[in-house]
C-alpha cells in the first residue's frame, strides 16, 4: 500500500484521507470526463523522463450525488477553461523545445502526462496519485503501488487550496511539485510542503505590493473583500497586517464565495453602500467576485475605487463594458508580461484534427461540430483552420496568458535541474563528500536536491531561481482599467513592484496617466476624518478605529500631530501651532536703548571720576586736598572708577568669563570703595580725638595703618569671591521658565548664599561707615567731611536696600538693568556727596582753600 502523510489541519486531513481511500478502492470505476477513465491522462507523450501535469481544463464540477463516498465518481465537469488548455499547451511547447535542444539534456528526452482536475480537490489528488503510481503491465486502471513513481516531477495546480492537497500527497514521496498559479503564502511553509516550488510569486509579496499602493496614494480608510479560501484569507491577512502597520484603518473586511446564497451577497452590498470608505481592496478570484459585481451593477453602486489582486484584476470575463461602471479605474497587480518566442506560432499551429481535447474547446467556444458531422448540413467543422484562428485571436492575447511564462519556466527549471544532475562529475556533486548520485537510477528525491539550487536565465532574459521557501523573485506590473475609444476595456501598465530591490525602491510609478473611479481627475480621497488643521490635535472617536477622530485645539507650546506634542524646551510654536520654532533669546544688549543709556552713564561716571582725580592731582598741595587724606582720596577715586566700569560687564550676552567677572569685580570694587570711605571716616574721628590734651591716637592710625585696614577689609572680600569661583562659580544660563515664548540669557549665581554673603559684607561695611560718620557729623570744622560721608552712606544704603526687592521681582533683562542701576546710583552718590563739594571750593572758591578757613578761624 502507498502510505501518504498529510500535514494539514485536522478537518482537511480527515477529508483527504477519506478521499484517498475512496479513490484507491474505486479507482477502476470511470468518472464522466473526456476520456471516461479518470486514471488515464488527457494528453501524454513517452520519454526517458516523464513530467506530470495537472491543469483545470474545466472550472465547474456538477454533483450528481451529495454523499461524500460517491462524490468523486459522480462528477460531471462543465465550463471548459480555454486558458488552462493553453497553459497545458505551453507545457507541451516547452517539452518539445527542450527535446530539440542539443545543449540541454543531450541524449535524453522529456515526456509528459497531463490530467484535468476540474478545479476540484478530490480529482486533483486522484490525478496526483495516478501520476505517482506506476500501473502494473497489462493493466490500465487498477492502481498498484510500486516503490518508484511513474513521473519524476509534477506541474500544477492553478488553485491554492487544491495545490495544498496535492503538495501534501507528493511531499512524503519527495516528488517535486511546481505550481504556475498557486499564490497562497501558506505554501511557503517548508515544514508542511517540503517538495513544493512555484514560478509565480507568493501572495505575501502581492499583499505587500497592494499595501504600498494604498500607502502611496494616501488612503487611510478602506474596505476589504476576500475570497473565502486559502488564497483570499491568507493574502488578505498579510495585507491587513501590513497596512495597519502603516496607519491605515479598515472599515470592514468581508469574505465572499461563489456558492454563497444571494442573501449574503445582498448583505455585503448593503455594507458597501452604507460605508464611508470609497476605496475597496479585493483579494479575490474572478469567479467569486463576479456575482458581487453583478449585484452592484443592479443596485447602481458606482464610483468606488477598486484595488485588485492578480486573481481578478486582469480577467477578461470581468473586463466587459457593463462592468466598467462598477470597476472602472481599478488598479491592481499582475504577473510580468513576458513574451515567449515561438509560443504564439505554436498556438496558431494547433491542429484540431484528431485532438479530442481541442475539439471540445472549439465546440464550446466557436459552436463548431466534430469532423464526423462537419458536412454540408452543418457546414462548420471543428477541424476548420478558421475556427482555430478564432480561438487563437480570442484567447492568446489576454493578460491572464502572462501565466504561460510560469508554466514555461517550470518546465525549464526541471530541465536545468536534470541537466545538472546528469552532467554531475565527482568532487562537484551536491551530496556528501561532493559525490554524484547514481545517474542510471534517477529518483525524484535526487531531482529535488538539484531543484533547490537551480539558477538559469530564460532566452527572453529573465533570471530564474528559488529562495529557501521555494518561491521566485516577486515582480508585478501595476495595471489600470481604462476605457478605449472602441468602448473596450484595456489594461494599462502604470507602475511596477520588484521585491528584489532595496526597501523604499521596490514600488515605482511611471508617468502614464491613471484613470480613477467615477472619471475623477485626481486621486480620490479615502479618509475617515479630514486631517486636523494647524494648532489642533486628533482625539480618537470612542468605539471607532484610530483613523476616525475629532480635532481639538492644542495647548500653548504644543504642535498638532496624532497627539499634541510639546515643543523642545528651547522652542515654541508658530502662530498656526503647526511647527516648533526657536524661542527669541533675550538679554541686555549693547544695541538696545536701555543698554546704550546704561553704557553712557557708566562711561560718564568713569570720566567724571577721572576728571576729579585729575583736579585733585593738580591741586594736591592745597589744604583741602591734604586735609582729607589725599592718599585715601585717590584710592577712593580709583575704586569708584572700577565701580562705574564693572557695570559694563553686566551688558551683553552672558558668557562663562563675563558671569564670573561681573559679580566678583562688583563685589571687590565696592568693598575697596567702602573701605576707603570707612578709612576716611576713622581718620576724621581720630583727628579730632588727637587734638585733645595728652592724646596720641593718630600714631595708632597713621598712613600705614590706614593702608593696612583698607587692604585687610578688601582681602576678606577677595577671599570670599575666590572661594565662590572655586566651589560654585556663576555661569551663563538659559531661563526658559519665566517666559513661554522667549529664553532669558542670564548669569546663574551658582551659589546664591555666597552672592548674598558678598552683598552682606558690603552692607556690613556700609553700615559701620554710616554709623561712624553719623557720630562725627557735628565735630567742629568749616569743612567737616563726616557730614558728606554720612549723606553718601545714606544714599548708598537706601539704594541697596531698595535694590533687593527690585532685583528679585524684575523679570528677564530688567533684573540686570536693576543691578546696573544700583551700582551706578550708589557710585554717583558717593562721588557727588564726597568730592563735588571739594571740587567746588578748589575750582570756584579758591579763597576758601586755606588752612585758616578749614580750621574755622576765619
Amino acid at each position: 500500500m502507498l502510505i501518504i502523510a498529510i500535514q494539514v489541519d485536522p478537518f482537511e486531513m480527515l477529508f483527504l484521507v477519506v478521499t484517498l481511500i475512496t479513490l484507491l478502492i474505486r479507482a477502476e470505476e470511470p468518472a464522466c470526463r473526456l476520456h471516461g477513465d479518470p486514471d488515464l491522462p488527457l494528453l501524454s507523450k513517452d520519454g526517458d523522463i516523464i513530467i506530470g501535469g495537472i491543469f483545470s481544463f474545466h472550472s465547474t464540477p456538477l454533483y450528481a450525488n451529495l454523499t461524500f463516498q460517491d462524490m468523486p465518481e459522480s462528477i460531471t465537469c462543465k465550463d471548459a477553461n480555454i486558458k488552462e488548455f493553453l497553459f497545458a499547451q505551453t507545457m507541451i511547447f516547452a517539452t518539445e523545445e527542450i527535446n530539440n535542444r542539443t545543449d540541454l539534456l543531450p541524449g535524453l528526452s522529456l515526456g509528459y502526462k497531463i490530467y484535468d482536475d476540474c478545479r476540484y480537490m478530490p480529482l486533483a489528488i486522484r490525478a496526483a496519485m495516478a501520476l505517482m503510481n506506476k500501473p502494473e503491465e497489462g493493466t490500465t486502471s487498477n492502481i498498484t503501488c510500486n516503490k518508484k513513481s511513474s513521473v519524476h516531477a509534477m506541474i500544477g495546480t492553478s488553485d491554492s487550496s487544491t495545490t495544498r492537497g496535492v503538495a501534501s500527497s507528493t511531499g512524503p514521496l519527495n516528488i517535486p511539485l511546481v505550481s504556475y498559479y498557486a499564490t497562497c503564502a501558506c505554501l511557503s511553509n517548508k515544514k508542511e510542503f517540503p517538495t513544493f516550488f512555484r514560478t509565480i510569486p507568493s501572495d505575501y509579496y502581492q499583499s505587500r505590493a497592494l499595501a504600498q499602493l494604498v500607502k502611496h496614494f494616501g488612503w487611510t480608510w478602506i474596505g476589504a473583500i476576500r475570497t473565502d479560501s486559502d488564497y483570499g484569507n491568507t493574502g488578505m491577512a498579510t495585507f491587513l497586517q501590513t497596512v495597519q502597520q502603516e496607519g491605515v484603518c479598515v472599515e470592514y473586511s468581508e469574505a465572499i464565495v461563489r456558492a454563497s446564497p444571494r442573501q449574503k451577497v445582498l448583505r455585503l452590498v448593503d455594507i458597501i453602500k452604507r460605508s464611508s470608505s470609497k476605496v475597496i481592496v479585493a483579494f479575490a478570484s474572478f469567479v467569486d467576485l463576479e456575482f458581487l459585481v453583478q449585484e452592484l451593477l443592479v443596485q447602481k453602486v458606482f464610483g468606488l475605487q477598486w484595488i485588485g489582486s492578480e486573481g481578478w484584476i486582469s480577467n477578461e470575463y470581468l473586463a466587459i463594458p457593463e462592468n466598467f461602471k462598477v470597476l472602472g479605474g481599478a488598479i491592481g497587480c499582475v504577473i510580468n508580461n513576458d513574451i515567449i518566442p515561438g509560443l504564439d506560432d505554436f498556438f496558431q499551429g494547433l491542429n484540431p484534427s484528431g485532438n479530442q481535447v481541442l475539439n471540445e474547446f472549439l465546440r464550446t467556444t466557436t459552436g463548431c461540430t466534430s469532423s464526423a458531422v462537419g458536412n454540408a448540413t452543418y457546414g462548420n467543422s471543428c477541424s476548420s483552420s478558421e475556427n482555430t484562428r478564432k480561438i487563437n485571436i480570442q484567447y492568446t492575447d489576454v493578460p491572464e496568458l502572462r501565466i504561460t511564462s510560469n508554466v514555461y519556466k517550470a518546465m525549464y527549471a526541471f530541465a536545468h535541474s536534470l541537466h545538472k544532475m546528469y552532467a554531475c562529475q565527482d568532487s562537484q556533486g551536491i551530496f556528501p563528500n561532493q559525490t554524484c548520485d547514481n545517474k542510471n537510477r534517477m529518483d525524484p528525491w535526487q531531482l529535488l536536491h538539484y531543484m533547490k539550487k537551480v539558477n538559469f536565465t530564460t532566452k527572453y532574459g529573465e533570471k530564474v531561481y528559488f529562495d529557501e521557501n521555494g518561491d521566485p523573485v516577486a515582480r508585478y506590473d501595476l495595471i489600470n482599467w481604462q476605457l478605449s475609444k472602441e468602448s473596450t476595456i484595456k489594461f494599462v501598465t502604470v507602475g511596477l513592484y520588484d521585491a528584489s530591490l532595496p526597501d523604499g525602491q521596490q514600488f515605482l510609478m511611471n508617468n502614464v496617466s491613471i484613470v480613477w473611479a467615477g472619471d475623477q481627475k485626481r486621486v480620490p480621497k479615502a479618509v475617515c476624518s479630514e486631517s486636523c488643521s494647524a494648532g489642533t490635535r486628533k482625539a480618537i472617536q470612542k468605539g471607532r478605529p484610530a483613523c476616525c477622530f475629532d480635532c481639538i485645539p492644542c495647548a500653548e507650546g504644543e504642535i498638532n500631530s496624532i497627539e499634541c506634542i510639546k515643543c523642545p524646551l528651547e522652542h515654541t510654536t508658530n502662530h498656526q501651532r503647526d511647527t516648533c520654532i526657536l524661542k527669541d533669546i533675550e538679554f541686555l544688549s549693547f544695541g538696545e536703548i536701555m543698554g546704550v543709556l546704561l553704557v553712557v552713564f557708566s562711561l560718564l561716571g568713569a570720566c567724571i571720576t577721572i576728571a576729579i582725580a585729575l583736579v585733585f592731582f593738580l591741586h594736591r598741595d592745597t589744604p583741602i586736598v591734604k586735609a582729607n587724606n589725599s592718599e585715601l582720596s585717590f584710592l577712593l577715586l580709583f575704586s569708584l572708577t572700577l565701580c562705574f566700569l564693572c557695570s559694563l560687564t553686566f551688558i551683553g550676552q552672558p558668557t562663562d568669563w563675563s558671569c564670573m567677572l561681573r559679580h566678583t569685580a562688583f563685589g571687590i570694587a565696592f568693598v575697596l570703595c567702602i573701605s576707603c570711605v570707612l578709612g576716611k571716616t576713622i581718620v576724621v574721628l581720630m583727628a579730632f580725638r588727637a587734638t585733645l590734651p595728652g592724646s596720641n591716637m593718630m600714631k595708632w592710625f597713621g598712613p600705614t595703618q590706614q593702608r593696612l585696614s583698607v587692604f585687610s577689609l578688601t582681602f576678606i572680600q577677595m577671599l570670599i569671591c575666590t572661594l565662590w569661583l572655586i566651589l560654585s562659580p556663576p555661569f551663563p544660563n538659559k531661563n526658559i521658565v519665566h517666559y513661554k515664548d522667549k529664553i532669558i540669557m542670564e548669569c546663574d549665581l551658582g551659589s546664591t548664599a555666597v552672592f548674598y554673603g558678598v552683598l552682606g559684607y558690603i552692607g556690613f561695611l556700609s553700615s559701620m561707615c554710616f554709623v561712624l560718620s553719623f557720630l562725627a557729623r557735628k565735630l567742629p570744622d568749616n569743612f567737616n567731611e563726616a557730614k558728606y560721608i554720612t549723606f553718601s552712606m545714606l544714599i548708598f544704603c537706601a539704594v541697596w536696600i531698595t535694590f533687593i526687592p527690585a532685583y528679585i521681582s524684575s523679570p528677564g533683562k530688567y533684573t540686570v538693568a536693576v543691578e546696573i542701576f544700583a551700582i551706578l546710583a550708589s557710585s554717583f552718590g558717593l562721588l557727588f556727596s564726597i568730592f563735588i563739594p571739594k571740587c567746588y571750593i578748589i575750582l570756584l572758591k579758591p579763597e576758601r582753600n586755606t588752612k585758616k578757613f578749614l580750621m574755622g578761624k576765619i
